[in-house]
């Protein structure tokens, strides 16, 4: 039984070849479940790329992909106090306080650092009124340059803000020569480095990179049981009737993958408004659409979702699969853990 990730190698990694000849200088991205496909992988992929650098969200993700890539590794989830740093000469710290700037900086050795500016963004980062005292602290750590993690590419423009923290950072008189930025699109990046041109610009994509291409990759679970039910029959740990005859599908993927999982919905527009009451009425009834499909259709959870499997009604209509066939699954990438990676 398993959850499986099928990946069409030829056209994932065309789309893959493709981001890395329109970013040059690109870092990929590997945080989270891997974005899916696992940190060993895309950490594989990202050496076949022949990136220099890797980055990661944490320092506790520097395991899964130190034995699989053999250049510089970044994490991005700025520095605190109580991270535990590996004595690695190829780990990349990313500071955002000056605070921590200046722990480092009075440490021992010249760690490796990149300074995170605060952007737009407002989630981490050195604020503009701060800049002079990153400058002072600078001569204690390696600095392999700054960051600027930006809103995502619909939400505006970035070359006016990138373009502003360029020149406050050149005020300071601080010799640099390389800029890390996040969400900048391949014709952004081609203006800014053409109006900046001794400076190195290193795009850090991650959704862009591994998922962009949605036709490269399917979830696929298998079906382990099918049991006939009449109307009004109990079933479950909590001994819920059925809505009619029919069939219970038990298919394997359950809350441990991230099955039924989800963020907030983003409500843009008030058609997404509605979508989104229509389906919190449904849950409320204890009705929930699973992200399985049967006959061509989604279709309903019998009950919430398990550890590791997840139950389906099927009504009478419809004629339910074998044991063994193998259901496509509508899943979040970011949230989803698959027992097995199968590239085709």
């Amino acid at each position: 039984m398993s959850l499986t990730l099928h990946v069409d190698s030829a056209r994932w990694r065309g789309h893959l070849d493709s981001v890395a000849e329109a970013y040059p200088r690109l870092v990929p991205v590997v945080k989270g479940t891997g974005y899916g496909f696992g940190h060993a992988l895309l950490a594989a992929e990202a050496g076949r790329l022949g990136v220099e650098t890797l980055a990661v969200g944490t320092y506790e993700e520097l395991a899964a992909v130190r034995d699989k890539f053999t250049g510089d590794l970044l994490v991005l989830t700025p520095i605190r106090p109580f991270d535990q740093v590996p004595d690695d000469p190829r780990v990349i710290s990313t500071v955002s306080r000056v605070a921590d700037l200046r722990s480092l900086a009075e440490g021992p050795g010249r760690p490796r650092v990149v300074v995170e500016l605060l952007t737009s963004m407002r989630r981490h980062g050195v604020p503009a009124d701060e800049l002079a005292d990153v400058v002072k602290l600078l001569e204690g750590v390696r600095c392999e340059g700054f960051a600027l993690h930006l809103p995502l590419p619909s939400a505006g423009r970035h070359g006016p803000e990138v373009t502003g923290w360029v020149e406050r950072l050149n005020d300071t008189g601080v010799a640099y020569d390389r800029l890390f930025v996040s969400h900048v699109t391949a014709e952004e990046l081609g203006t800014l480095a053409a109006a900046h041109p001794g400076l190195e610009i290193r795009s850090r994509i991650g959704t862009r990179l591994w998922l962009a291409d949605r036709e490269a990759y399917t979830a696929r679970a298998h079906v382990l049981d099918v049991h006939p039910v009449g109307k009004s029959d109990r079933f479950g740990y909590r001994q819920r009737r059925v809505p009619g005859a029919g069939h219970l599908v038990v298919a394997s993927g359950g809350t441990a993958h991230g099955i039924a999982l989800e963020a907030p919905s983003h409500v843009a527009d008030l058609r997404t408004r509605a979508r989104v009451l229509a389906a919190s009425g449904l849950e409320a009834t204890g009705r929930a659409l699973s992200p399985y499909t049967v006959a061509g259709k989604r279709r309903w959870f019998a009950e919430p979702p398990h550890m590791q499997v997840s139950v389906l009604f099927l009504p009478t209509s419809v004629r339910p699969p074998e044991v063994g066939t193998e259901l496509p699954v509508n899943v979040g990438m970011a949230i989803t853990k698959f027992d097995r990676v199968v590239l085709g």
